[in-house]
């Protein structure tokens, strides 16, 4: 299959192309001239359909920090190892915004601030945001332009350092510890099991569309699962199935799932 009939089979509209397109292009870059080579940050979604469009010889997934959810793809020749892009000239930068500790932000207004600087959304990696302070996530070539104009969230005042990767504060997202035991790893099974709602309206959801593993929407509702796996389901949150812990003496599976709070 050549890589336009790939692109068409992936891509849901427009926008999947163009960005599958313009990935594509830089990553055949990269391994024609034997260089490093990058793509602007993914989503999970769009972290699987690139994978799918180019393979995964040389190519890894960088979002600054582990556990970052955005990542950029990366291809690196033999005579680099991954170590490499957490370097202080790699691809990616973090900066801390600092801020008066008794207005609280939310991660929608400080992407409503980048974006409102200008910043292409597919500059801005993860957006961690605590007390008093976010860590956020950005493509080096536009971190000094972030630095030098985003004075504010809203009304709220911003204070802007860059910080090494390895000091970003990254939030332990809360979860509520779910354990049951399944007739199959089924995409319906899990979601049933981990919402807590009848296997026939775990159906009707997938059915709508409403659901996605790992950011990729479907809607077979046989679909396994693996291991780790985030699922999400509109209107009802996300869950991860953390662990697989065999069979039971009834022949059902063990399973632990972890719903976000």
């Amino acid at each position: 299959m050549d890589p336009k009939e790939k692109i068409d089979k992936l891509a849901a509209n427009g926008e999947d192309r163009v960005l599958l397109a313009k990935v594509l292009d830089r990553i055949s870059a990269g391994r024609r001239r034997n260089t490093p080579a990058y793509t602007g940050f993914l989503s999970l979604r769009e972290q699987r359909m690139v994978l799918h469009l180019v393979g995964s010889e040389g190519i890894c997934f960088f979002g600054g920090h582990p556990g970052t959810e955005r990542t950029i793809a990366c291809y690196l020749p033999d005579y680099l190892e991954e170590s490499s892009l957490r370097n202080d000239d790699g691809p990616i930068v973090c900066l801390r915004a600092t801020f008066y500790e008794k207005d609280k932000l939310s991660h929608r207004d400080f992407l409503g601030a980048l974006v409102g600087c200008g910043v292409k959304r597919e500059t801005i990696g993860d957006i961690c945001v605590g007390e008093g302070s976010c860590d956020f996530f950005l493509l080096r070539e536009i971190a000094p332009f972030v630095e030098q104009n985003l004075l504010s969230a809203g009304r709220t005042k911003l204070h802007v350092d860059r910080i090494p990767l390895a000091e970003a504060r990254i939030p332990i997202p809360e979860t509520d510890l779910r354990r049951d035991t399944l007739a199959s790893l089924r995409l319906d099974s899990v979601i049933g099991a981990g919402f807590r709602i009848s296997r026939s309206l775990a159906v009707k959801h997938i059915e709508a569309g409403g659901a996605a593993v790992d950011g990729l929407p479907t809607m077979k509702p046989d679909k396994p699962v693996e291991q780790g796996a985030v699922i999400s389901v509109r209107g009802l949150g996300k869950i991860r199935l953390a662990s697989v812990k065999g069979e039971t003496k009834k022949g059902r599976i063990a399973v632990e799932i972890e719903k976000f709070i």
